[in-house]
């Protein structure tokens, strides 16, 4: 161990300088010197709200890298992720002021307690965390260092009063050999980080010599085969596992859903039942290092699992995220084949119909060389979902990336994995698959918890909502939107909601107010486009019998349901002889998108023939305004941009039903020889001044142009129509190119008239 970093990190009031103390390591450093009564200064480029808290218990940081940090400083500690040409390490070589990496200062502060150190490729931030916890309920006032929040120590480092400190030691960079603690705790010994090491070998090798560095006593599991080949014969080592072998052993284990009960054995002592309250056999295997460790310790058994018993987990180790009886939600840091196997049979033994596993690779190097490891890791997880490599600052391999463990997956014979290099794509494809029973697991090391976060709020938020209003009411997660549109093209609709009446309507408007939830409403989707990736919150549509009701009114005046179908109104009145209303049959909608829109065809317009229109607000208060206090104007009604129109009071004239009948098939006749027939969203563009849109079109010879599934169409040159299965993509590639020649050789800025929503993209910050 660097003598002189010893020396200076006991001294009192020593000043150290800390270069990336934004970094969850480096903060919990920073953490463990203030405490510890020294001066702490810091710099990063990036500022968290951990860095907040730490400058109210004195860090002075900075924002920057400059070599002027340094000045007067005892010592400086760097992150791996810092390189030698940083201004602020230069600066220090130069001065002469010593350089230590963060290692070696969480080396020296073990030094000044009886260190436990927890090392090993898995489980070492649940074991450390463990032991911390059985140490302060022992009243022991111990101090720790773990690698993750964990909401039962309250900070993931602290110096403590007494004289324990418990520790994970990281042996991705070699450094766990700068250690000297008094008790090792070797949890297991696998391939791993590769791109560091040459081979198993030396990753014994650098185990071996923590070993030869422990003053009093080393812990290892006896399950574990490289670590029984180290130490199985090593004067003094105790072991621990589930093999017979073991001196502290599991016995008459008996795994739940979200924990273990089991009882510990020594030589022939059996004392329990205990119970963990976190699931796997992998944890309760850990549990035997704490117990071991605890019992060497002097405290009792029942002690040790009173404190493992209060253990609820750390952050992103079996955390969950979302539960209901319907659902579950878990995110996991597992990042090798070891782990995720691990969690995984975890998560079988809770017994849900289909468990779908998000597995996000960290590293190119890791994945290269565990491929085939990865492959076969998934057993216990029915759908498999890959995305592309968190790199954590590593540099791209050729021909790395996710897909080639979805290859071997496809060609070793699993079904049902599915690859998708987008995280905004992965969340689109699991939220639109998940169903009652199932149990959703993000695994990883990078940033794929932001998928199962998103997903939890957004089940949460459907069965809330589902809970808020009456069984007639119809609420769908993911509802694909071409379902719903005439053009039949468009992404998912978070939340299709069909409300079964204004009350149900009120409660849904509440409801998405209280929790800052956007919403828009549809009728039968004719004059939109969804786009691909489509639209984030709720999208009402009042389709329910109370919205499509048609009411006789006295003097030839009748209230439609915003929701009537503009056709059917028209057939209706005709069969009572009342007319005014034919062109409405021109218009493919409902009655609450013609009354928006002030929509109109073949001459006339929705407003011409409207007395009163009843619409509610969005904090679901419900008013009439007739017609006359409405500003109206072509194709827009302000009144009905941000409130919802329930229905409309309309006048209609007595009628002979020939003349009835006669100007309906005028209409039908002038509307299907002048509009085509294909599945379209009607006039795409609005008309720019002098001449209409279509004949613009026309003019400019695109007719029939082509993208995709999709084509402008050679009877109206406003219409797009898809004839091929387009795409939402499609329609909006052929809109550029109509827009860029219209602007290109006519000086015309088209404006689209169809409407256009969704998300741009779904993507994850």
């Amino acid at each position: 161990m660097n003598g002189p970093v010893i020396e200076i990190m006991g001294r009192a009031g020593a000043r150290v300088h800390l270069i990336g103390v934004a970094g969850s390591g480096m903060s919990g450093l920073a953490r463990l010197m203030l405490q510890a009564g020294m001066q702490v200064s810091g710099s990063d480029l990036n500022r968290s709200q951990e860095i907040g808290r730490l400058e109210e218990q004195g860090l002075k940081f900075f924002n920057t890298h400059s070599s002027t940090h340094v000045g007067g400083c005892d010592l400086v500690v760097h992150s791996s992720a810092i390189q030698e040409s940083n201004p602020e390490r230069e600066a220090a070589r130069v001065s002469g002021v010593p350089v230590a990496k963060r290692a070696e200062a969480l080396a020296a502060i073990m030094a000044r307690k009886t260190g436990i150190l927890i090392g090993g490729m898995h489980g070492k931030t649940t074991t450390s965390s463990m032991m911390a916890i059985v140490l302060q309920r022992a009243g022991l006032k111990s101090g720790h260092y773990v690698g993750a929040e964990v909401p039962d120590l309250g900070a993931s480092a602290t110096f403590g009063e007494g004289p324990h400190f418990v520790a994970e030691a990281d042996e991705s960079d070699g450094t766990i050999t700068l250690f000297e603690p008094d008790y090792s705790v070797i949890l297991n010994i696998e391939e791993e980080h590769m791109d560091f090491y040459r081979d198993i070998y030396a990753i014994m090798e650098a185990f071996e010599i923590l070993a030869s560095h422990t003053r009093r006593k080393i812990f290892f599991c006896a399950d574990d085969r490289n670590s029984l080949l180290l130490f199985a014969n090593r004067p003094g080592a105790v072991s621990f596992g589930f093999s017979e072998f073991a001196q502290v052993r599991a016995v008459d284990v008996r795994t739940e859903a979200f924990g273990s009960v089991f009882k510990v054995a020594r030589g022939q002592t059996v004392s329990g039942p205990y119970r963990l309250n976190i699931p796997g056999l992998q944890n309760v295997s850990n549990s035997l290092a704490v117990f071991a460790v605890g019992l060497e310790l002097g405290l009792e058994a029942d002690v040790i699992a009173a404190g493992l018993e209060e253990f609820q987990g750390a952050r992103r180790r079996f955390e969950v995220c979302y539960k209901s009886g319907d659902y579950l939600v878990v995110d996991d840091y597992a990042h090798h084949p070891t782990e995720i196997r691990a969690t995984l049979a975890a998560a079988r033994s809770g017994h849900w119909r289909r468990i779908l596993a998000l597995f996000q690779p960290h590293r190119y190097s890791r994945t290269k060389f565990l491929k085939d490891e990865f492959a076969g890791a998934f057993e216990h997880a029915d759908h498999v979902f890959l995305t592309d490599i968190y790199a954590a600052s590593e540099k791209p391999l050729e021909g790395v990336s996710a897909r080639i463990i979805a290859e071997e997956m496809i060609r070793t014979g699993k079904e049902n994995v599915h690859y998708e290099a987008r995280l905004g794509g992965l969340f689109a494809k699991v939220a639109a698959m998940v169903q009652p029973g199932d149990l959703v697991i993000t695994l990883g090391a990078g940033n794929i918890h932001k998928v199962a976060s998103r997903l939890a709020g957004e089940l949460k938020t459907y069965e809330q909502l589902r809970g808020e209003v009456s069984a007639e009411t119809e609420i769908l997660r993911r509802e694909p939107m071409r379902k719903h549109t005439t053009m039949h093209v468009g992404g998912a609709a978070q939340f299709w909601v069909v409300p079964g009446d204004e009350s149900d309507l009120g409660k849904i408007l509440r409801f998405a107010r209280q929790n800052s939830l956007p919403w828009i409403v549809v009728g039968r989707g004719s004059n939109l486009l969804v786009r691909e990736s489509g639209i984030s919150g709720l999208v009402l549509h009042l389709g329910s019998a109370f919205f499509r009701r048609v009411e006789i009114l006295e003097g030839h005046r009748i209230r439609v349901g915003a929701g009537a179908r503009n056709k059917e109104v028209v057939m209706q009145l005709k069969r009572l002889n009342l007319g005014g209303f034919e062109y409405l049959a021109g218009i493919p909608g409902n009655i609450g998108g013609a009354l928006r829109m002030n929509a109109g065809a073949m001459g006339g317009q929705t407003f011409d023939v409207v007395e009163s229109v009843r619409f509610m607000n969005p904090d679901g208060d419900i008013f009439e305004k007739n017609a006359a206090d409405l500003e109206v104007y072509y194709r827009h009604v302000p009144s009905l941009e941000k409130n919802i129109a329930l229905s409309a009071v309309l006048h209609a004239r007595e009628d002979d039903p020939e003349q009835i009948r006669l100007r309906l098939k005028a209409m039908d006749d002038k509307r299907w020889t002048s509009q085509p027939a294909a599945p379209s969203a009607g006039c795409i563009f609005k008309n720019p001044g002098p001449i209409g849109a279509g004949q613009l079109i026309d003019e400019l010879g695109l007719k029939n142009t082509r993208v995709g599934g999709v084509r402008v169409s050679d009877i109206h040159g406003n219409f797009i129509i898809n004839d091929q299965k387009g795409t939402a993509d499609d329609v909006l590639a052929l809109i550029e190119v109509v827009k860029a020649r219209a602007r290109q050789q006519r000086g015309i800025e088209l404006e689209t008239e169809v409407i256009i929503l969704g998300n741009p993209g779904e993507e994850f910050e």
